[in-house]
C-alpha cells in the first residue's frame, strides 16, 4: 500500500511518500515519516514492511556514518546507491529485507542525483521514478511533463498533481503525503499534502 515518488530537478531532488503505516487490513497510524535522512545532503524514501524498512535504513546510515568517521570524508549519492544495492543483494541470498526504496541526494560536484531500488537489488539512475500502486497512475503523466530544467515550484506542482491522481484513481489511497526537497542547502520539507 505505500507509495513514493520523485522528481530530479535543474539542482534539486523533490520525494514524496504517504505517512500511513499499514499492517494488512489495518491502519496503525497515519504520521509516520518514511522519508529518512541518511546525512545531510541525502535520504532515503523507502516502503516495505515495518521492522524491514526501519532495521535496514538505520543498518544503512550507521554504516555511511562510520565510514565518514573514519575516512573523514562524505560518501557520494552514487556511492551510498551503489552500497545499499550492495546489501541488498547480499541479504537477498540470506535473509531478505522486503523493502523498496528511492534514494535523493544532492552532491556538490555532480549535483542533484536520483536511484530508484528494488527489494530485489535492482539500482537505476532515473529522472522520475515512483513504486507502490499510486505509481502506476503518476509515472505516464510525468514521463510527458518532466524535463531537465524543472523548478522547486513547477516539481511541488506536478507532486500536487501525482497526489491528487492517487486519491482520484487508487481505492485504498492514503489520506496524507508528505513532500521532503534535497539541494545544495540540505532536506527539508516542503508540503504536506
Amino acid at each position: 500500500m505505500d507509495f513514493l515518488c520523485g522528481i530530479r530537478g535543474r539542482d534539486f531532488v523533490m520525494v514524496c511518500s504517504d505517512t500511513s503505516a499499514v499492517q494488512s487490513i489495518v491502519t496503525m497510524k497515519q504520521d509516520e515519516d518514511k522519508l529518512v535522512p541518511v546525512d545531510s545532503h541525502r535520504l532515503f524514501a523507502i516502503s516495505g514492511e515495518a521492522g524491514d524498512r526501519v532495521n535496514f535504513s538505520e543498518y544503512i546510515i550507521a554504516n555511511v556514518r562510520l565510514y565518514a568517521l573514519r575516512n573523514g570524508s562524505q560518501l557520494s549519492t552514487k556511492a551510498v546507491a551503489n552500497f545499499t544495492r550492495s546489501e541488498l543483494a547480499t541479504a537477498l541470498r540470506k535473509s531478505p529485507y522486503q523493502t523498496n526504496l528511492l534514494m535523493a541526494g544532492y552532491d556538490e560536484g555532480s549535483g542533484p542525483a536520483l536511484y530508484w531500488c528494488d527489494y530485489l537489488a535492482t539500482l537505476h539512475h532515473m529522472n522520475i521514478c515512483g513504486t507502490g500502486y499510486g505509481s502506476y497512475f503518476v509515472l505516464s503523466m510525468w514521463d510527458k511533463l518532466w524535463h531537465p530544467d524543472l523548478s522547486q515550484d513547477e516539481a511541488l506542482e506536478l507532486m500536487r498533481k501525482a497526489v491528487a491522481e492517487v486519491r482520484a484513481r487508487l481505492v485504498v489511497a492514503p489520506p496524507k503525503y508528505l513532500v521532503k526537497v534535497v539541494d545544495k542547502d540540505g532536506i527539508r520539507t516542503v508540503a504536506e499534502l
